[in-house]
C-alpha cells in the first residue's frame, strides 16, 4: 500500500508526534508498504509566534497538489492541524479522496494559552477539521470519551509504542548520588513544569529538553540541572539515572516519555489526567495524585522491575499494526454527498 502522511511537525523538532511517525515509518516499511511524508521541509517556513521551534509552512495549492499526485497514494493520513494539514484536507475533499486524521495534541488549549480566544471557538474549528475525515485516531480511551462528548466523530483507537532495547535499566548515575527526580520533554508553558520545579524535597531535579520556556526557567530555578535536548544513548542514560520520572503536564494526550521512563525502570509521578491515567498503573508503575509531591514520594517506593515489565507490553510493531487497521476501512472513495456533508460539519 502507498501511504501518504501529511504533518506540520517534523525534524528538527523533538517531540512525541515526530518520534511516533518516525517509528511508524520504520515499521510500515518492514511490512512492505511505501510511505511518503509531506513536511515543512517541502515549503518555505517562518517561526511560529511565541514558539519559534515550530515552523509554519507557506503552502500553495498547486504545490500540495503536485506532491500528492506525484506519489499517487492509496490512502492519506493527516497528522496535524497546521497549514500542511489544512491544505491536504482541502485537496482530499475537493478530489473526493478519503483520509484519516490523528488527534495528537490539545491544540485548543495550547492556542488559548497564548491567544485570548474562547476555548469553545477553537474546539469548533478543530472539530470541523477532524470530522471532515473518515476516522480520527486517538491514543487513549479517556481522550476518546472526552472527544466524543465534544462532538468529534468517527473516533478510533491507536496505541503507542516504546523502544525497549534502547530504553532499558542501566547502571549509570549521571547526576550524582542523591535521589534524582527527572523530567523529559518540551520545555514550554503548557507542560506545567513549575509545579514540579517549585517542590522542595531535597532531591536533585533534572530537566531534559528544550523549548521556549527554557531560558526563563534556568534563570528562575538555579538549583535545577537543565541538560538541553538529548537523543539516542545520551537520552537513555538520562532516563536510567532517574529515581522517579515527574510528569506535571495536564494537557498531554498520551506522553510517550511515560513509556520510555517505565521501560528504563523508572516509576512515574503525575496528575490523574488523560495520558497518565491510561498509561500508568497507579500504585504499580507510578503514583497519580492531585498533590504532585505526594505522587512523587509514593513513586519512589515502587518496584523498578515491575515498571520495566509493564512497558514491555507496548511495541512499535503493534502500534503500526493498529495504524494499518485504522486505514483499511477507508481504502474506497467515499461518495460526493458524504464528503460534502463532512466538510461542512
Amino acid at each position: 500500500m502507498r501511504i501518504l502522511i501529511a504533518t506540520d511537525a517534523w525534524v528538527p523538532q523533538v517531540n512525541g508526534v515526530v518520534r511516533t511517525y518516525q517509528r511508524i515509518e520504520e515499521e510500515l516499511r518492514k511490512f512492505g508498504h511505501d510511505v511518503y511524508f509531506i513536511t515543512p521541509s517541502d515549503f518555505y517556513t517562518i517561526p511560529c509566534p511565541t514558539y519559534p521551534e515550530i515552523r509554519l509552512s507557506f503552502v500553495r495549492r498547486k504545490h500540495i497538489t503536485r506532491l500528492i499526485e506525484e506519489f499517487e497514494p492509496d490512502t492519506v493520513h493527516i497528522a496535524t492541524e497546521g497549514p500542511i494539514g489544512w491544505s491536504t484536507r482541502r485537496y482530499c475533499l475537493k478530489h473526493k479522496r478519503p483520509f484519516t486524521t490523528a488527534y495528537h495534541t490539545r491544540f485548543p488549549e495550547y492556542v488559548t494559552e497564548r491567544v485570548p480566544l474562547p476555548l469553545s471557538l477553537i474546539y469548533k474549528l478543530v472539530r470541523s477539521f477532524h470530522n471532515a475525515g473518515d476516522g480520527i485516531m486517538v491514543a487513549t480511551k479517556s481522550l476518546q470519551k472526552e472527544l466524543e462528548l465534544r462532538g468529534f466523530n468517527p473516533l478510533c483507537s491507536w496505541t503507542r509504542g516504546v523502544n525497549t532495547e534502547m530504553f532499558r535499566p542501566r547502571d549509570c548515575r549521571l547526576f550524582g548520588d542523591k535521589k534524582v527526580a527527572l523530567y523529559v520533554g518540551r520545555v514550554a508553558p503548557e507542560k506545567n513544569l513549575e509545579a514540579f520545579l517549585k517542590l522542595d524535597l531535597g532531591l536533585t531535579k533534572v530537566v531534559v529538553g528544550d523549548g521556549p520556556y527554557l531560558k526563563y526557567l534556568q534563570k528562575t530555578y538555579k538549583d535545577v540541572t537543565f541538560t538541553g535536548a538529548k537523543e539516542g544513548e545520551e537520552l537513555a542514560e538520562c532516563y536510567s539515572s532517574g529515581d522517579v520520572f515527574v510528569f506535571p503536564s495536564k494537557t498531554d494526550t498520551f506522553g510517550i516519555v511515560l513509556l520510555e521512563a517505565m521501560a528504563s525502570g523508572v516509576p512515574v509521578a503525575a496528575y490523574p489526567v488523560t495520558g497518565p491515567i491510561d498509561v500508568v498503573e497507579n500504585g504499580v508503575t507510578g503514583c497519580l495524585d492531585e498533590n504532585l509531591e505526594d505522587a512523587l514520594l509514593g513513586a519512589l517506593k515502587l518496584d523498578r522491575d515491575i515498571c520495566r515489565t509493564k512497558a514491555l507490553e507496548f511495541s512499535w510493531q503493534r502500534c503500526a499494526e493498529v495504524f494499518l487497521e485504522n486505514l483499511k476501512p477507508f481504502g474506497e472513495v467515499s461518495s460526493s454527498a458524504d464528503l460534502s456533508e463532512r466538510a461542512s460539519g
